[in-house]
């Protein structure tokens, strides 16, 4: 038994309302159950209730027991003067206001529907699964389901945005630097997007516009910060960027102290950072405008068509320095490209429309619905469960969900877990 059970129980009055009375037996009524409160303070905030004759209108504070009151501090606390009903699973001791009356008490032990509690204690008692509702989780209607998936995907697009608009107040609304922040970041992917991270906030965005007009002038500044080229090396190329990041850093003073340097570890070879770095500045010197087309363009396709491009022609027959290994094109390929527009083009877009007072939302669904799911363990997973469309949405809709839902086995606040709670 949780808090989150009661809450659920209570804001959805899922229990025998039949003759209420409060602990000292004088008759209860709910007129409203307030608003839920997932900040500090009391769990539900202006609800109305009637006691006897009197209407009461304030907050209800929710416990297993009464006694949590104390074990709480509620008692020392001026948030919770305001509290009109008590609601526990289990009343074992009396609660009083400042003035030394008793704060009336609902026990809602004997109340609660048993089939209610039963599909509880099937949902949450089961610690060996992989999620919660494992069991059932394909059971739960088509239509509630793409419900859900539209407001779990806007929930993780949300969250990716607050990250942004964190970036923007650091940096005056400076959009292009954001950007660049949040493409280093992609471009590194899970292993490496903490130090392709570092690596933009080591810099200023000027510096970056300024080496833009060469492609191999932007490897080196990358690869120098990122203490690439610290070592000597018998190859031509690297002395040449190790050349040029020296002139750059006297240039501009640079430091790349703090900077955290790259793996390549556990990296298949077309991840390795030398290729990623390479890609990112043929990219960026492309494309020194590319925040601003990509927030003009309407169409993916057209978003896609500016990341065409190709690590500089010496990756052409390699991975790392010295190492040659047989020709291939080092090309951003399409899954890359799709990541990019997941991970930051479309939350930059987001937060952007949202900054100038649009709403894209049926933009955005359009496009996350058009773009390939990830591929991942958690989203084969849960596909696994049950048949889901092969999309963006889906697969960042089932990520938050997994993330923010099944592992903390948050079920009263999802909506699988609501329906299979009300299961008869």
């Amino acid at each position: 038994m949780n808090e989150d059970f009661l809450h659920y129980v209570w804001k959805f009055q899922k229990y025998v309302s039949d003759n209420l009375t409060t602990h000292l037996g004088e008759t209860l009524q709910i007129l409203s159950t307030g608003g839920h409160n997932y900040n500090a303070g009391p769990d539900f905030l202006i609800a109305k209730i009637r006691i006897g004759s009197q209407v009461w209108i304030g907050n209800v504070e929710i416990h297993l027991s009464s006694s949590q009151w104390y074990q709480h501090g509620h008692e020392e606390d001026p948030n919770y003067d305001n509290v009109i009903l008590h609601v526990v699973w289990d009343h074992d001791t009396e609660v009083y206001r400042k003035n030394g009356e008793a704060i009336p008490v609902l026990e809602l032990r004997e109340r609660v529907y048993p089939q209610l509690l039963n599909n509880y204690n099937k949902l949450l008692k089961s610690k060996d699964r992989w999620i919660p509702c494992e069991p059932d989780f394909g059971s739960v209607e088509e239509i509630l389901m793409k419900n859900w998936m539209d407001r779990l995907f806007f929930e993780r697009l949300e969250a990716k945005a607050a990250i942004i608009e964190k970036e923007l107040e650091y940096s005056a609304n400076h959009w292009d630097k954001v950007f660049f922040k949040m493409l280093c970041k992609s471009f590194g992917l899970k292993v490496n997007g903490d130090s392709f991270l570092s690596l933009a906030q080591s810099l200023d965005y000027d510096v970056v516009r300024k080496c833009s007009e060469a492609p191999v002038t932007l490897e080196a500044l990358f690869m120098g910060q990122l203490k690439m080229l610290d070592d000597d090396k018998y190859c031509r190329y690297f002395e040449q960027l190790q050349e040029t990041y020296i002139y750059l850093k006297v240039k501009y003073k640079l430091t790349n102290e703090g900077v955290v340097s790259p793996e390549f570890f556990r990296l298949r070879p077309p991840n390795f950072p030398t290729i990623r770095l390479s890609q990112l500045a043929s990219l960026l010197s492309a494309h020194p405008d590319l925040f601003s087309k990509l927030m003009d363009s309407d169409s993916l396709e057209g978003m896609r068509s500016f990341f065409s491009v190709s690590a500089t022609h010496y990756w052409d027959t390699h991975y790392n320095f010295e190492v040659t290994s047989s020709t291939r094109k080092k090309s951003l390929s399409p899954r890359f490209i799709d990541l990019l527009l997941i991970n930051t083009v479309i939350p930059m877009k987001y937060c952007y429309a949202k900054y100038y007072g649009k709403d894209i939302s049926e933009a955005l669904i359009t496009w996350a619905s058009t773009i390939k799911a990830e591929k991942n363990t958690i989203v084969k997973k849960y596909r696994s469960l049950r048949d889901m469309e092969d999309n963006a949405l889906q697969s960042q809709a089932l990520l938050q969900l997994k993330n923010n839902y099944c592992d903390f086995y948050k079920c009263m606040h999802c909506e699988v877990g609501n329906t299979l709670l009300k299961k008869h």
